[in-house]
This record gives C-alpha cells, sequence and structure tokens, in this order.
C-alpha cells in the first residue's frame, strides 16, 4: 500500500509557532509529528508516501530531503492554492496508484496497542463490502480532543463494523483519529479545487460503505500549544519517546 500524509494546513490554532513553523514539523518530545507518522508507515511496510505542502513549504521539504533523495517521499505541491483535505488527495492520486490507500492528518499522534493500528486497518479493510474505513477512537479517551464526537458505529466486537454520522444526537462514543484507507474510486466526479474529506465519508455513507475500526492503543490530538505538552506527558506515563 501506498499512503499520503497531509501536511498542508496553516495550523492557526498553534499561534505565533505557525508563523515560524509548519505543524506537521512541531516537536513532541524531540521528534516531529511528521517523522512520527513516517515511523509509522515504515514500520507497516509501506515504501512509498505523498506528502503535500502548502505553508512554509520549503522547511517540510527540507525535512524530507533524504527521504525524497531515496524516493520513499514525494511531495504534492499546494504551494499556489490551498486544497484542503479531499482536494489535495485528489491533486495527488496521480502519486498514489489504483489501488487503496492510507491518507494520514499530520497532527495525530497515537501510540499502538498489542497490534500497530496500520496494520490493524490494513489487514480490516475489505474491497467488497468497503469503500472507506477509518481509525476510531473512544471520545472520552481522547487526549486533546474536545468535541462531541463524530461516528456512531454498529454493535460489533474488536473488528471493523459500519458506522454512520452523529447528526443531530447530542454525543457520539467515538471521533475519527485521522487515519483512514480509502479507494481512489471514491474521488471520481469530485469537485476541483478545495473541499473537504469528509464529502467522502458521507459519500461511503451513503452507501452503506463507511467502515470504522476503534483502536487499542493511546491516541493524541496535538492542535495547540498546550497539547504538546499534555503528549509529551502522555507520552512519558507509558514510557514512551
Amino acid at each position: 500500500m501506498k499512503a499520503m500524509v497531509l501536511a498542508a494546513g496553516r495550523g492557526t490554532r498553534m499561534g505565533a509557532l505557525s508563523d515560524r513553523m509548519p505543524k506537521p514539523l512541531v516537536p513532541v518530545a524531540g521528534v516531529s509529528l511528521l517523522r512520527r507518522i513516517l515511523t509509522h508507515l515504515g514500520s507497516a511496510g509501506v515504501t512509498s508516501t505523498v506528502v503535500n505542502v502548502h505553508h512554509l513549504a520549503d522547511q517540510i521539504e527540507d525535512h524530507l530531503a533524504d527521504d525524497i533523495a531515496k524516493g520513499a517521499v514525494a511531495v504534492s505541491d499546494e504551494r499556489g492554492l490551498l486544497l484542503e483535505t479531499g482536494g489535495g488527495v485528489k491533486k495527488a492520486l496521480p502519486l498514489l496508484g489504483e489501488a487503496p490507500f492510507f491518507v494520514i492528518n499530520s497532527d495525530a499522534l497515537w501510540v499502538d496497542g498489542e497490534a500497530a493500528a496500520l496494520d490493524r486497518l490494513a489487514e480490516a479493510f475489505d474491497l467488497g463490502i468497503m469503500d472507506v474505513l477509518l481509525l476510531l477512537v473512544p471520545t472520552e479517551e481522547a487526549l486533546g480532543y474536545d468535541g462531541k464526537g463524530d461516528f456512531i458505529p454498529e454493535d460489533g466486537g474488536d473488528g471493523p463494523v459500519p458506522i454512520v454520522f452523529r447528526g443531530a444526537a447530542d454525543h457520539a462514543p467515538v471521533m475519527f483519529g485521522g487515519v483512514q484507507i480509502v479507494k481512489p474510486e471514491m474521488y471520481e466526479d469530485t469537485p476541483e479545487g478545495a473541499w473537504s474529506n469528509v464529502e467522502v465519508f458521507r459519500k461511503a455513507a451513503d452507501a452503506g460503505r463507511l467502515y470504522g475500526l476503534v483502536h487499542t492503543g493511546h491516541w493524541m490530538h496535538v492542535g495547540t500549544p498546550e497539547a504538546i505538552e499534555e503528549a509529551e506527558a502522555k507520552l512519558a506515563s507509558l514510557g514512551e519517546s
């Protein structure tokens, strides 16, 4: 499988820090968010990753210089126009091939449980019944997340289950953890320009082909300076670095 890391956003919630550093390069316990994701991908056997760039793009390209030189990373350049998550993936499709691929938000930081999250997703993805498979996190356990949750899953065991949007419900038991597997065909007949991957999720849900798999380890959203400190404290408590 190939992968795409969404690294083009401005990261405005980081405040003044985002004026001098793109959020994917923010260090948590001395390691950038982007490098942590690439390490997970490498452990899962992914040898070809696309990273999109816009805000302070030169810094990200410099950070990835060795990976680019080795052919492990390709850059999708959005300097001219920030395309958001859906438009960004659509632009990068020629680099991603014709098979399902990972898409990962650059501000997601996770620690695996007994089995690696990316391996679990890859093993669970079933072309026969799924168009999109999302990594889900129990809403109450998501460090750095203050929302009401995103999805309501069907009752099931430890495997993947169909999910629907929270809709008018006041609260949902799980939220999207920023990691997914998606079929490239889901970007056919989608708009040009900037738009959100949520539209792909809705398309899959309408067809009954949106599934989720609950993460069995720890998950942190690193979107603010305060969240950096929280994530570092959590990693230290787990004996992680």
